[in-house]
């Protein structure tokens, strides 16, 4: 029977990161001195999560997803994405800016035979004092000016800052132009792909004096030109209930804000529970297994399976509760 899953976290080195993720939520990062992503949760092959606990332990994410199939998805989630695990869950920390970029959505992934879209959203744990980051423009743009902007090295003129605090959220669709600034600790839920076309990367030389890769030509026909009429998201935490953070065609996304403990019934869900604790411990209890301990910067999968679920939040906790509805309903 399929229970709980924990998953070994996989440490990216990035020219933009910190050590936040080892001093924040206390992950061993070994000798790298700029960590700037923490994968929790991936089937991006090559890149596969495995299982750190139970009988499974030791087996790849996408291993399991071609075993157990609906059992560990959902019926309806297998069958659109069948054996590749459907969303990609990061810890980031950025201690520099990173480049200006863009995603394709998923038709024009497909169309340069890529494996699909990058529509995601950020859920900031951590920020300095005036922290910000980069969503879509401050106004209204063509691709004429945009190119202009770009090669005048004026982009930033035409693009929407935002100041981040710790609970803010940001959704971020394939198209919007976006980038994070440096002091801040976030989560990071997306589609599973690793297509990132690069606009501008702020001059920046490695330490052999190169600079990054650029992808404009690919990144013109991606970008959505069209203005926002609010670029962060409005949400309220409520003690003790599930709060709606995000709702769209590839995940749905909900906040737990927990001191005391509460029963979660997905009876009538047809999808796999992400549980990615970003502040406190909490006890997950299915009732056929033993109690798993979920720590900040951790998930925890819930098989789909699995209908009943108790959280116990050990002093507090706050939990993002991540799943896909093929259907496009409400959350729970």
């Amino acid at each position: 029977m399929l229970y709980p899953l924990k998953f070994v976290p996989q440490f990216r080195e990035k020219i933009w990161g910190g050590q936040r993720i080892k001093n924040h939520l206390n992950q061993n990062l070994g000798n790298l001195p700029n960590c700037g992503e923490l994968w929790a949760l991936s089937g991006f092959p090559g890149s596969e999560s495995v299982v750190a606990n139970g009988f499974l332990a030791g087996n790849e994410l996408n291993e399991l997803v071609e075993i157990y199939m609906d059992e560990l998805l959902g019926e309806k989630v297998f069958e659109v994405y069948s054996t590749v695990f459907p969303l990609l869950i990061k810890i980031l920390d950025a201690n520099d800016w990173l480049s200006i970029q863009v995603h394709p959505d998923d038709e024009l992934a497909h169309q340069r035979g890529l494996e699909g879209g990058k529509t995601e959203m950020w859920y900031i744990l951590q920020a300095e004092k005036d922290a910000k980051l980069i969503s879509g423009f401050n106004q209204k743009i063509n691709q004429h000016l945009f190119l202009q902007k770009v090669e005048e090295k004026d982009l930033a003129s035409v693009l929407n800052f935002e100041t981040a605090q710790p609970g803010d959220v940001f959704y971020i669709p394939a198209g919007r132009v976006h980038a994070l600034g440096p002091g801040l600790l976030l989560a990071e839920i997306q589609q599973t792909s690793d297509t990132t076309y690069r606009i501008y990367d702020w001059d920046r030389k490695d330490e052999k004096g190169n600079e990054r890769e650029l992808h404009l030509e690919e990144a013109k026909a991606a970008i959505d030109f069209e203005l926002a009429e609010n670029y962060k998201t409005n949400c309220i935490s409520k003690k003790n209930e599930t709060v709606s953070l995000v709702k769209s065609p590839y995940f749905t996304t909900n906040l737990l804000d927990l001191n005391t403990p509460i029963q979660k019934d997905y009876s009538d869900l047809d999808s796999f529970v992400i549980l990615l604790c970003v502040e406190g411990v909490c006890e997950i209890d299915d009732r056929t297994n033993e109690k798993t301990l979920l720590l900040a910067g951790e998930v925890v999968l819930i098989p789909a399976s699995a209908k009943h679920i108790l959280l116990n939040p050990l002093n507090v906790a706050k939990i993002l509760e991540v799943y896909i509805q093929i259907d496009g309903e409400g959350s729970l």
